[in-house]
């Protein structure tokens, strides 16, 4: 009983915010495509001298010298979980709420230029690279950060809502558990997100590294 709870009000909660999630969803989308899109307006050069460095680290993942296991998953988390309070703290300054679309919007540049330049120097190996590197861990902290930043939006909505209006009567404070639970529950699946990063990754990349040298 309890579950079908939390489902139906989880399902009000999207039903009813449906268009900022929607919104969020295809700015984000918008920042893959542009990512793609610096990749091809890049010089030769800059893409010789980026391919070099990335040929560096293919070498050094071939020959296993990268960090530790652990070490990896707490850069990750840590670098994850950064991003992500960060969002949660600019929904609660009000005057955050652009901050928090351009963050998500320079997520998305970041893994469209990653996964474009990788495809474009390097074919179908550089692809292969991408989907075992990049997707695995991405199939949750994509969701996350997007669900983050609608949360954030709504959430700081409520908060201009309640500052410059008289009609918003609902109490702020069950509202605002319910963000932190949000935070909480994005710090756990991205916890988990960092450990497939961590543990799980790093041997496919040796294995699409090795094919590569």
């Amino acid at each position: 009983m309890k579950k079908r709870m939390n489902q139906s009000v989880a399902a009000a909660y999207l039903g009813e915010h449906s268009s900022v999630f929607l919104f969020v969803s295809i700015l984000f989308m918008m920042g893959v495509i542009f990512g793609a899109i610096i990749v091809n307006s890049m010089s030769l050069g800059q893409k010789e001298a980026l391919f070099y460095y990335l040929s560096q680290f293919f070498s050094q993942v071939a020959n296993g010298k990268t960090e530790s296991s652990s070490e990896l998953f707490l850069q990750s988390l840590l670098h994850n979980s950064k991003f992500i309070a960060l969002m949660w703290v600019l929904g609660i300054s009000i005057i955050g709420l652009p901050v928090i679309l351009i963050l998500l919007f320079i997520k998305g540049m970041v893994v469209g230029f990653t996964v474009g330049f990788l495809v474009s120097q390097m074919g179908w190996k550089g692809f292969a690279f991408a989907f075992v590197s990049i997707l695995p861990q991405n199939i949750i902290i994509i969701p996350v950060f997007i669900v983050m930043a609608a949360v954030s939006i709504v959430f700081s909505f409520k908060m201009i809502s309640r500052q410059f209006t008289k009609k918003y009567s609902q109490p702020i404070v069950p509202i605002f558990w319910r963000y932190v639970l949000f935070l909480a529950a994005a710090v756990v699946l991205l916890a988990l997100a960092s450990g497939m990063e961590a543990y799980l990754s790093p041997g496919f990349m040796k294995a699409i590294a090795n094919k590569i040298n």
